[in-house]
C-alpha cells in the first residue's frame, strides 16, 4: 500500500497543515498516553498470543500518507469495496471506522462513510462470542450488548481524546487488487471523535489477537514493514508479509518480550553517537523503562540524561552557525537564513544486537518556520521516563516488523 505525506505532493487532502503549536501539543498528548500505559500494564505480564502462521512469502503493499504525527493508507471495506483512509497505528490493536446510521455522532470526513447495510459480506458479531470477549484485552474497556439484540459493541478510547463506540463486525477487507482478507473484525462506529485528522478511523498494527497484524497471520506471517516518507517525498509504503522490494540490507535488533505489555513494540537502546563519537550515556539509562518504536509519535522523546549529552554535543559540532532562541520546548536552535550550505551532525542510535543506525540528515533538524531563521535539533528529553523513537527519525528507513520471528529490522533508504 502507498504511503505519502498527508501535506506533501502526493496528497489528496484538502486541509491545511497544522501549526507546530498544533502539532506538538497533538503529539504531547500521545506521549503522556504511551507513559501512562505502560506504567499501568507494567504489572500485567502479557498472555501468549501467538497465532498460526503459514505461507509466509505471501505479501501485500499498501501506500500510505501523513497526518498530524501519523501516516494514513488507504483500503477497501465491503462487497462492492468502498474505500477508506485510514491512520496506521503500532500503538493500537482494533481497526475502526465511521460507519452509518452514525446514531451518536460522526466527524467529516472526506469519503464517504461507510454504511454496512450496502455491504453484501457484513455481519454483526454477537455478545457472546469469543471474539467481542477478547475486545477487553485489545482496548482494556468490557465490550456489552447493543439493547434489544444480541450485537457486540466495543469502545475505544486514546489518551489524545480520540474516541470509537458502535457495533463490532466483520467484513471483507481488501488491502490491493489481489490481496483480500475475509471475515475482518473491526469496530463499526456509531460516536465517533479523531483528534487532528479528518482520516475515517484507524487501523491497528499491535500484537493483539484482534489486531490486523495477529488477524492475517495466516496470509502474511505476522510480518509487515513500512517506509515513512518525508513531507516532500512520495514513495513510502506499507508491506504486509515478506516482500523482494527492498534490495538493502536490513539488520535487526531483538523486539523485548521482557517488557510487560503487548500494547507497544519495545525495543533496546545501547548507544547514541555524533559524527561518529559515542556519548558518554552510562549504559542504565535506557534500561529502566525501555524505549517505544511508535509510527504515532512525532519527535523523539529521550531519556533526560541521554537528551543532555546528544544536545551538548550537537552544539559542539555547530558551534560555525548562529544560536537562535530556544522554541516550544527546542533548546538547541539555530539561525540559518545566511548559511545556504549546512552541514548536519550524522546522529547515530546503536540498537540491541549492535545494530547502528544512521539517522538521514533531513530528520536531525525541525524548521519552525519558513524562512530558516529557527531551525532546532527534533529531540526531546523525556524526565528519565519511557524513550520513544517517533516517526520524525523513522522517515526514510525501512522499518521491518518481524512480530512472529520477535524481532524488527532497519535498512537505510527505503523510500525518499
Amino acid at each position: 500500500m502507498k504511503v505519502v505525506h498527508r501535506f506533501g505532493p502526493c496528497s489528496a487532502q484538502n486541509q491545511d497543515p497544522p501549526t507546530m503549536t498544533e502539532l506538538l501539543r497533538h503529539d504531547e498528548s500521545r506521549v503522556n498516553s504511551i507513559k501512562a500505559r505502560v506504567k499501568s500494564r507494567s504489572l500485567n505480564m502479557a498472555k501468549n498470543k501467538g497465532g498460526i502462521m503459514s505461507d509466509e512469502s505471501k505479501s501485500a503493499n499498501l501506500p500510505a500518507g501523513r497526518g498530524i504525527g501519523s501516516y494514513i493508507v488507504t483500503v477497501g471495506l465491503g462487497t462492492p469495496k468502498k474505500e477508506l483512509i485510514l491512520i496506521f497505528d503500532t500503538g493500537s490493536h482494533i481497526t475502526w471506522t465511521q460507519c452509518q446510521p452514525c446514531a451518536g455522532k460522526c466527524y467529516k470526513q472526506p469519503v464517504p462513510i461507510f454504511d454496512p447495510a450496502t455491504s453484501t459480506t457484513y455481519s454483526n458479531v454477537s455478545c457472546t462470542s469469543d471474539s467481542c470477549s477478547a475486545l477487553l484485552s485489545a482496548t482494556s474497556l468490557r465490550p456489552g450488548c447493543l439493547q434489544g439484540s444480541t450485537t457486540c459493541v466495543y469502545s475505544a478510547i486514546y489518551g489524545d481524546g480520540t474516541s470509537s463506540v458502535g457495533e463490532f463486525g466483520k467484513d471483507k477487507l481488501t488491502l490491493t487488487s489481489t490481496d483480500v482478507v475475509d471475515g475482518f473484525l473491526f469496530g463499526c462506529g456509531q460516536e465517533n471523535y479523531l483528534l487532528g485528522s479528518d482520516s475515517a478511523g484507524i487501523m491497528g498494527l499491535g500484537r493483539d489477537p484482534l489486531s490486523i497484524v495477529s488477524q492475517t497471520s495466516q496470509q502474511y506471517g505476522k510480518y509487515f514493514s513500512y517506509c515513512l516518507p518525508t513531507q516532500t517525498g512520495s514513495d513510502g509504503h506499507l508491506t504486509f508479509g515478506k516482500s523482494s522490494s527492498t534490495n538493502n540490507i536490513v539488520n535487526y535488533t531483538p523486539l523485548l518480550s521482557s517488557q510487560a505489555t503487548t500494547d507497544f513494540y519495545f525495543i533496546d537502546v545501547l548507544a547514541i553517537s555524533v559524527n561518529g563519537r559515542r556519548l558518554p550515556i552510562s549504559a542504565t539509562v535506557f534500561k529502566s523503562s525501555g524505549t517505544v518504536i511508535d509510527s504515532g509519535t512525532f519527535i523523539t522523546r529521550l531519556p533526560t540524561a541521554a537528551y543532555t549529552a546528544l544536545r551538548d554535543a550537537f552544539k559542539q559540532e555547530m558551534t560555525m552557525y548562529r544560536p537562535a532562541a530556544p522554541t516550544s520546548g527546542f533548546d538547541a536552535c539555530y539561525d540559518f537564513n545566511k548559511n545556504p550550505n549546512l552541514t548536519i551532525p550524522k546522529i547515530s542510535f546503536t540498537f540491541g544486537g549492535n545494530v547502528v543506525v544512521d539517522l538521514d540528515p533531513r530528520v536531525v533538524m525541525l524548521s519552525l518556520d519558513k524562512s530558516g531563521s529557527q531551525v532546532c535539533l527534533a529531540f526531546f528529553g523525556n524526565d528519565d521516563d519511557v524513550g520513544i523513537f517517533g516517526n520524525l527519525q523513522q522517515q526514510t528507513l525501512e522499518v521491518v516488523y518481524d512480530v512472529a520471528g520477535g524481532k524488527l529490522g532497519f535498512a537505510s533508504g527505503g523510500c525518499s
